[in-house]
């Protein structure tokens, strides 16, 4: 089985990273806003039952929401930024593209997953008024703060973490046959990130800037070292531990 994924991977890593610019892009949009209305989900799921529940409700709720995203974009193949850092490493070992291949797509696909993210956020978040209410007002302000006043090494190592787990689960979306068994693996490795809290560059570009127009005391300046550390943490976390790693281990046989 692991063999059979290697292979899709390089398949799937060469096809999206041979598609041209206008198509890549719509889908890197697409993502982008997947990920967003996880997040928003996330919130008015988790933030929406009472401080009596305690924290792991809150966290459960979260959990369970968020990875409604993923399985939206593994299901009309969009292009995700931390899962194309797996997928394009099996095709860029297989010799299937080559290194300015994998730049150019990791590039453009986080550019338009960030204008995906932002227009979601604008449109059908802070102009729909739908966090405008308690608890959610100062809930997502308090997510962006707590975000960007982290430690610089703790978001490294907690973006390592959580794309560590959304590859996991695109790795064994490949492997699912039916639409089921993709919602499955889509649903566990993510759950588990965002229950520990994790930090996902595409995710931290919904976070963080509905904060922002939300009035939370977060400058431009804060947001882009919490992107430049998860984006590198992710990278990390989705290249080598998951693309590198298990093409040494399954794709040499």
């Amino acid at each position: 089985m692991q063999r059979d994924i290697i292979i899709t991977a390089a398949s799937v890593g060469a096809e999206k990273a041979g598609r041209t610019t206008g198509r890549l892009f719509a889908l890197s949009v697409l993502a982008g806003a997947f990920v967003s209305l996880g997040g928003a989900l996330s919130i008015i799921l988790g933030q929406g039952v009472s401080p009596g529940a305690g924290p792991g409700v809150q966290k459960l709720l979260s959990a369970i929401a968020f990875p409604v995203g993923l399985f939206l974009i593994v299901s009309f193949g969009a292009d995700l930024f931390t899962g194309n850092n797996a997928l394009l490493i099996p095709a860029l070992h297989s010799q299937k593209i080559g290194k300015f291949d994998v730049v150019k797509n990791w590039t453009m696909v986080w550019i338009g997953n960030f204008i995906g993210a932002l227009l979601f956020t604008v449109l059908f978040v802070t102009l729909s008024g739908i966090f405008d209410a308690e608890p959610y007002h100062t809930a997502v302000c308090n997510i962006a703060q707590t975000k960007v006043e982290l430690a610089p090494h703790v978001i490294f190592l907690r973006g390592i973490g959580a794309n560590w787990c959304v590859c996991l689960a695109v790795w064994l979306a490949l492997g699912a046959k039916t639409l089921g068994g993709k919602a499955l693996a889509c649903w566990i490795p993510v759950a588990a990130f965002v229950a520990l809290g994790y930090e996902h560059c595409i995710a931290n570009m919904f976070f963080i800037p509905c904060g922002m127009l939300a009035g939370a005391d977060v400058n431009v300046g804060q947001l882009g070292v919490n992107l430049a550390l998860s984006t590198a943490g992710n990278i990390v976390g989705g290249a080598f531990m998951v693309g590198h790693l298990f093409h040494r281990l399954y794709g040499r046989q």
